[in-house]
């Protein structure tokens, strides 16, 4: 049935058919777009002096809007309903993930491992499809079960490459028929990890938050064991690993509910501010750290925080045993000479593990000798988004530039503006209506009432966030407060404000990233994604909003959900694209007399 203002404007233009008045309102409308740009040269001396640069931008902006009015108009007047839905991709994508194509790489000239990087500016626009879940795909077991036992099909290790891993991997885990398990309590993780304590001087790694130590960056982290191991001490550790065609680390992790993220180390900055963690660590990650002038060991540095530690292990086989304290020898003196100049102390070694202190004492780089690693001539807590790494040393004239031993566990760093209360307060309201809300069909499996205590664990169906534009990690906060079982990946938007060092700095996980290009991360790791302000934001940018929601039914789980908070207009143009991506969805009026509303979305679980 058409409505009134349709039948309104048939009685002005005539009984014409829709699309073609359509087509007359599209020429109108852009015709008095024209005159009112030409007559603009007519009244310059009798208006403001207004930039050019600000006429041409508030013209693209009204082209634009007139383009997405039309398309609104021309869906309305045809009676469309629903969109046509995007197929699911070939069997080759299930593990897709965009901006990591060797091949594509090679051939554009990238070598000398550039081309195993990611280049999203060689992403080709491919048809638009949905990414399938494997055949053999099942929902994930609920936190805690599903951090020591996984669905072997829901991940791309194989069995021969299992088989043909070392004798440690093999005693971690245990490769049944359809799954991977997980020993949580295993001695040798335990132990490894009560060594490290000591050798910075504790007593047990129960006393590493006494010492500062509240989050860990874990380079090629394996599969997890020695996070998960950290994650019962309320140590976050997040694992940072290279794409792999197979065999991923990264999606592992994610798979057992432990922050991770793809990243490598050739040419680039890691997407993290200076001065983020507390300690790094490296055990058998085949990284030569002396190489290309020790410019991978100036990354470490980069985001070791003043007073942190760089824990770098290599376990040798029995055969080369015999030839360990050559190697050692080796190893060490290219490093002496490049941890001296970064002003790094070798505080402790045992066996085959190594632990450097970087210094807290910003005076040290005054007296080092002459010709050593140079200190980057500026500095602040705007990072470019995947910029080049860097042959010199940052963060030494940053108000950041607090050693770790000088905190006492769970103190905030920075200084708290007025904003960030208020955000604090909005986040622990907004979290309460959102739990109320959505608790009775995602984080319980079996009916209850809003207001109910929640069930404990492990009837926690969610565990992998996402905030997808975060500001102060309000949501992070608010989510702790209520002792959720979760933990949330902080997206700081690389076109606003940097508060990623802020969020780190509270010891939570975070990144900076660009949503006009793909997640470095790989197919179904997340169980929810939320995002405020997000669609308004790329829309701004002038992003493609449907690519945006074919990347989150990419990253986001069978069966996972979407919370979008925007104003209503934007709001209601999303929610005629969920019905492409197949999501339910429904828009909820949060009733507070604002203009915005909420659009809650569940992706089904999808087989051809």
């Amino acid at each position: 049935m058409r409505s009134s203002w349709f039948n309104k404007l048939s009685i002005i233009i005539g009984h014409k058919s829709p699309v073609n008045w359509l087509f007359l309102c599209l020429i109108s409308l852009l015709l008095l777009i024209f005159v009112l740009g030409s007559s603009s040269s007519n009244i310059v001396d009798l208006a403001p002096h207004v930039p050019v640069s600000l006429i041409y931008t508030n013209y693209r902006r009204v082209k634009e809007q007139a383009a997405v009015d039309y398309l609104e108009l021309r869906s309305v007047a045809r009676g469309i309903s629903r969109q046509r839905e995007f197929d699911l991709c070939g069997k080759e994508r299930e593990n897709f993930v965009p901006c990591y194509n060797v091949s594509a790489n090679l051939l554009s000239g990238f070598k000398e491992g550039e081309e195993f990087d990611r280049h999203c500016e060689l992403l080709v626009e491919a048809e638009r499809c949905l990414v399938r879940p494997p055949k053999e795909y099942k929902i994930p077991f609920q936190w805690p079960t599903g951090r020591d036992v996984i669905w072997s099909g829901n991940v791309k290790i194989t069995k021969n490459q299992f088989l043909s891993s070392g004798s440690m991997t093999k005693r971690l885990m245990l490769l049944e028929e359809n799954q991977i398990a997980f020993h949580p309590e295993d001695d040798r993780v335990k132990d490894y990890s009560r060594q490290l304590a000591q050798m910075i001087g504790l007593g047990s790694d129960k006393e590493f938050p006494q010492a500062g130590v509240r989050t860990i960056l874990d380079i090629t982290c394996g599969f997890g064991s020695f996070a998960a191991h950290l994650a019962s001490l309320n140590i976050r550790t997040v694992c940072v690993a290279a794409y792999e065609a197979t065999g991923s680390q990264v999606q592992l992790a994610l798979e057992r509910g432990l922050p991770a993220v793809i990243g490598n180390f050739v040419a680039r900055q890691l997407p993290f501010t200076s001065l983020s963690y507390d300690i790094v660590h490296c055990a058998q990650c085949g990284i030569f750290w002396d190489e290309k002038d020790g410019i991978f060991l100036i990354e470490i540095d980069r985001v070791l925080k003043p007073g942190g530690y760089f824990v770098l292990t290599s376990t040798p086989s029995k055969t080369q045993e015999s030839s360990s304290k050559m190697k050692r020898r080796n190893m060490l003196k290219p490093m002496e000479e490049l941890t001296q100049q970064l002003c790094w102390t070798l505080l402790a070694q045992q066996d085959e593990t190594f632990i450097w202190k970087k210094t807290a004492d910003i005076n040290c780089y005054a007296s080092r000798k002459k010709h050593a690693i140079p200190l980057c001539k500026e500095y602040d807590d705007v990072q470019s988004y995947y910029r080049p790494l860097q042959p010199c040393i940052s963060g030494t004239s940053s108000k950041r530039w607090i050693p770790i031993q000088n905190r006492s566990s769970g103190s905030d760093l920075r200084v708290q503006s007025e904003d960030y209360f208020e955000d604090l307060k909005f986040w622990r309201s907004t979290l309460k209506n959102y739990w109320s809300l959505l608790t009775p069909l995602i984080f319980s499996d079996h009916p209850k009432r809003p207001g109910d205590e929640d069930p404990l664990p492990p009837f926690n169906m969610i565990r992998n966030v996402m905030d997808m534009s975060t500001q102060y990690g309000g949501l992070n906060t608010a989510l702790l407060e209520e002792k959720k079982s979760v933990w949330v990946m902080n997206v700081v938007p690389a076109t606003v404000s940097n508060s990623l060092p802020l969020i780190l700095d509270k010891g939570f996980v975070g990144v900076m990233h660009d949503w006009c290009e793909p997640f470095p991360t790989y197919p179904r790791t997340y169980d929810m994604l939320h995002g405020s302000g997000l669609l308004s934001h790329i829309t701004s940018e002038r992003c493609s909003m449907m690519n945006l929601f074919l990347e989150m039914d990419r990253i986001l789980r069978p069966e996972g959900w979407v919370i979008l908070s925007d104003d209503k207009r934007t709001i209601e143009m999303a929610r005629a694209l969920t019905a492409q991506v197949r999501w339910e969805a429904r828009v909820i009026d949060l009733q507070n007399g604002s203009d915005q509303r909420l659009l809650v979305c569940q992706k089904p679980f999808l087989k051809k």
